[in-house]
């Protein structure tokens, strides 16, 4: 995977989902030879020649301008995360250092980790490796601290653990394709950082679920999310995700935590779950 690849890649994905009918253009009734939209029609409507669109979806996009990038983004009808995605791609990654890239948390923040009694909580890295967490999210989403460091990451666990996945049951593709998209942002977000570009060279050639909504392109940053899980032991648990930035750690992407609704059954399994840690 490289740059150039993938920036055509996503724009070739973003212009075949279009119909010509869809932007107001007038189809004829013929028969097309390419999914959605043509070069010139999209060019067309993004107000570029159809040589500077080419150029940017052959993998070319240093001298392109930031307007031209929004008007693109406009006719392609890309969203918030898709845009700043496409801006990021079109670009020369900045050098990434190894301290940048280091998963090494301060001894505060896991301090932090375990203050939160009634709260799962994870420490993430760039790389979606697991670098923090506290027992009740042992507890929750099983005994990952067994598994070999270097497959001890967001993607294993829900394309390679068997748990998680029934964990998930009928919302892991949900979840699996959000964890997919957050890999892009991820991947725009830290141009040039060869560990998570090896990550994700990894798991497309150990998942083919992986690979196959990868190749879809998705792109999508992880905000406030809802997870129905099936726990063994506490029955169904309804979670509510955020994932907290830290600006200050660029090692890490944030601090991933889940909550129950006060007063509810799910509040109430996680009190139990916490009693079981504290008395095991």
């Amino acid at each position: 995977m490289d740059d150039r690849t993938e920036l055509s890649g996503f724009l070739k994905s973003r212009r075949a989902r279009l119909r010509p009918k869809e932007v107001g253009l007038r189809d004829y009734g013929r028969v097309r030879r390419v999914a959605g939209l043509r070069r010139e029609e999209l060019a067309q409507l993004a107000g570029v020649s159809i040589a500077h669109y080419t150029r940017l979806e052959q993998g070319n996009g240093d001298s392109v301008s930031d307007e031209v990038l929004d008007a693109i983004g406009v006719a392609l009808r890309l969203d918030t995360d898709e845009l700043a995605y496409l801006h990021r791609i079109a670009r020369r990654p900045p050098p990434c250092t190894e301290a940048e890239a280091s998963s090494d948390a301060p001894a505060s923040l896991r301090y932090l980790l375990e203050s939160f009694v009634m709260t799962p909580a994870l420490l993430v890295g760039r790389h979606t490796q697991i670098v923090g967490w506290n027992q009740l999210a042992v507890a929750v989403f099983g005994d990952f601290p067994a598994l070999p460091e270097n497959r001890r990451t967001l993607s294993h666990m829900l394309f390679t653990e068997p748990y998680l996945r029934e964990l998930h049951g009928s919302g892991w593709p949900r979840a699996a394709r959000a964890q997919v998209a957050h890999l892009r942002v991820l991947l725009g977000r830290y141009r040039g950082d060869p560990g998570l570009t090896a990550h994700i060279d990894h798991m497309r050639d150990l998942s083919a679920e992986f690979a196959e909504i990868w190749a879809e392109h998705p792109v999508a940053q992880v905000r406030s999310r809802e997870y129905v899980l099936h726990h063994p032991v506490a029955g169904e648990l309804t979670l509510h995700g955020e994932l907290v930035a830290l600006p200050d750690l660029p090692s890490c992407c944030g601090l991933d935590l889940f909550a129950a609704e006060p007063g509810s059954a799910s509040e109430q399994a996680l009190r139990k779950l916490g009693s079981v840690q504290v008395l095991s």
